[in-house]
């Protein structure tokens, strides 16, 4: 990873200017600065791209309802996700705009290029078309004949001459893609979505509009000036044109993108669309497309007209940036959905962030300070504490590898058992004692010990916690760098004698929430069951024989039961019951269900066996992670086992 010629680029989505930047695009971005901040202290040459997708008939119909220009519109709300990564401290390296007049030009490079390949042909196209999510969909998918699959909203007819891209030619060489590149869509679970999808069969795909005017107009030479270009095609040549793709060619030596990071809501354009485009125009495809699940509250997917949406401004001004980004990426396993609390939070910075790493902080000052003047030797580390070391080398081994497979959750929970070494051996070898006893130089030994943890750990975080990790290396007279990382987090290195440096407490402890506004107003508890008892308690009042409570075949049949794969599943961290299985039940995409089996199942035993799942169940909170189920199962006394089809059926068969 060290290798200076190794180039890593890494990719947000381009944000759409329909509205400010909430905690879904924080959370995306922050990922991504995160591998960014890691690729350049690992020594790659890195590249990191965010920007804003600015065409389309959304943004012009906005704009007109603002009494704005289309331009002007866009100009504003692209500014606000701009200030607010500024603010963020967000390291990237070009933030694009596809009303960048390279950018445009890029595309109409890629057009130009796709029809002399032969994918680019001209038809009238017919069909329901969603204005929301500048896509149409096939009637068969619609709701109720009429209503946007994706969101919900009225979708309108519209036939109109159109070019189409020959997608359908490229479907046995995306499945071959997938079949070959293992990791290329991550979670893996994913992938199997996408493959479920093209191998369903792909249809060519319209490429331009000429019902509006905001867009990128066809390469001259089409000399067809009534039409532009449909705006994914558009948003998705972003990515390649930051890098010269139709201009200058500056930075096309950063392509295949490393990682594309992305939400799960808008998978298929980049796992389908996006690779075909890139087989059209000749060009590498990426390494890893990453899709992410969603910040929920209350269960519930944040809106702007719901009244649930999360500002992530607010939340790192009261609570602190770095503190944020920790939470954000240690709370919700990468691809799975996780509900944002204010006491999720506050666990987090007390618990793992307070009690953890700052107490460790903490006690190395004291007790350098009362016994050496505060100074810090580590000459003698390794002839007192070498297995303490061997244990911190061991887990800082692993980390790399979890960070680009994206389970950075996990990244993240193997750098905390370093300081669990470093706690742990302050506790039993007891520096007071040393002191007392004479053994001064072992005593020492451990002050440079818990120092060289300190200091290893600070130089891995430092991707997730660049500011709170740059006030412990200044504390420790090191800096973090290159150098650092390989030397003393990738190697053996101890740091060199020097002085500690008093600073404040780095978490303070919080006993209360900071923000009023952000919590939901209080409301009585209602488990995701409450409907089905209050109607079995109706029953027993009038249908009670033997002490069971009948029920009729209609409240029967309002449990919706079917028969779900478990196509992931892992342990929770710090859960001694629960596993979290993502399920195929027959749906889009798969459901995530938090389940307490732990004692009886290992995640292993789980994969790829069949459940039976109640799939109607109101989606409810299991430590901060969005259940959308409950398997079946039976227990007594001894033990609990699952309830299971009795021969292999298809995934979302009913059961009933």
């Amino acid at each position: 990873m060290s290798n200076s010629c190794e180039k890593a680029y890494i990719t947000t989505p381009i944000y759409y200017v329909n509205d400010i930047a909430h905690i879904g695009h924080a959370y995306t971005t922050i990922i991504a600065d995160t591998l960014a901040r890691y690729s350049r202290l690992a020594g790659l040459e890195t590249f990191f791209l965010t920007g804003t997708d600015e065409h389309g008939q959304k943004i012009e119909e906005a704009a007109k309802k603002r009494g704005e220009s289309t331009q002007a519109y866009a100009d504003k709300i692209s500014a606000t996700f701009k200030d607010l990564w500024d603010d963020f401290d967000i390291s990237y390296d070009k933030f694009i705009r596809t009303t960048d007049a390279d950018h445009m030009k890029g595309v109409q490079k890629a057009f130009s290029t796709m029809h002399a390949n032969g994918d680019i042909y001209k038809d009238t196209y017919k069909g329901h078309y969603c204005i929301s999510c500048e896509t149409f969909f096939p009637e068969i998918q619609l709701v109720d004949g009429e209503f946007c699959p994706e969101c919900g909203k009225s979708t309108s007819v519209v036939e109109e001459e159109s070019y189409f891209f020959k997608l359908s030619a490229y479907e046995d060489k995306l499945l071959a893609w997938y079949n070959d590149t293992p990791d290329c869509i991550l979670p893996r679970s994913k992938k199997n979505e996408v493959i479920r999808f093209v191998e369903g069969g792909l249809q060519d795909l319209s490429i331009t509009r000429t019902s509006f005017d905001w867009g990128v107009k066809l390469p001259a030479e089409m000399n067809d000036p009534k039409h532009v270009m449909y705006v994914w095609l558009d948003a998705l040549m972003n990515y390649v044109t930051a890098l010269g793709y139709g201009t200058d060619d500056a930075n096309m030596d950063y392509w295949p993108a490393r990682v594309q990071l992305i939400g799960k809501d808008i998978l298929r354009f980049h796992a389908i669309y996006w690779p075909a485009f890139l087989m059209s125009l000749g060009l590498p495809l990426p390494k890893h497309i990453a899709a992410h699940g969603w910040w929920t509250r209350d269960g519930e997917k944040m809106s702007k007209s719901k009244g649930n949406v999360v500002n992530p401004k607010e939340v790192a001004d009261a609570y602190g940036l770095d503190n944020f980004r920790y939470f954000m990426l240690r709370e919700v396993p990468f691809g799975g959905d996780g509900d944002f609390s204010q006491k999720a939070l506050i666990d987090r910075i007390n618990s793992d962030l307070g009690n953890d790493l700052g107490n460790l902080l903490n006690r190395v000052i004291g007790m350098s300070g009362k016994y050496f003047d505060g100074k810090v030797e580590s000459s003698n580390v390794a002839k007192y504490y070498q297995a303490e070391l061997d244990e911190v080398h061991a887990s800082l081994d692993k980390l790399e590898p979890l960070l680009y497979e994206m389970q950075i959750h996990r990244y993240l929970e193997e750098l905390w058992r370093p300081l669990t070494v470093a706690n742990r051996a302050i506790d039993k070898y007891e520096p007071w004692n040393l002191m007392k006893n004479g053994k001064e130089e072992e005593a020492m030994a451990l002050n440079g010990l818990i120092s060289a943890i300190l200091a290893k750990v600070s130089i891995m975080l430092y991707p997730v916690m660049p500011a709170v990790c740059t006030k412990i290396a200044n504390a420790l007279h090191f800096n973090i760098n290159a150098d650092s990382f390989e030397k003393i987090a990738k190697g053996t290195e101890l740091l060199s004698p020097f002085t500690l440096t008093k600073i404040d407490p780095l978490f303070p402890r919080i006993e209360e929430p900071l923000l009023t506004q952000i919590e939901p107003a209080d409301k009585p508890s209602k488990s995701a069951g409450d409907d089905k008892k209050k109607s079995v308690a109706k029953s027993k009042e009038s249908n009670e024989t033997e002490g069971v409570a009948l029920i009729g075949i209609d409240q029967f049949f309002q449990t919706s039961l079917k028969v779900g794969t478990v196509i992931e599943a892992q342990e929770v961290p710090k859960s001694k019951k629960l596993l979290l299985l993502q399920v195929d039940v027959g749906e889009a995409e798969p459901r995530q269900i938090v389940a307490g089996i732990k004692e009886w199942y290992a995640a292993e035993d789980m994969l790829n066996t069949q459940v039976c799942v109640v799939a109607n169940l109101k989606p409810a909170k299991l430590m901060g992670m969005i259940s959308q189920g409950m398997l079946l199962a039976a227990k007594d006394e001894d033990g609990l086992c699952m309830i299971r089809p009795e021969k292999p059926k298809t995934a979302g068969t009913p059961i009933g």
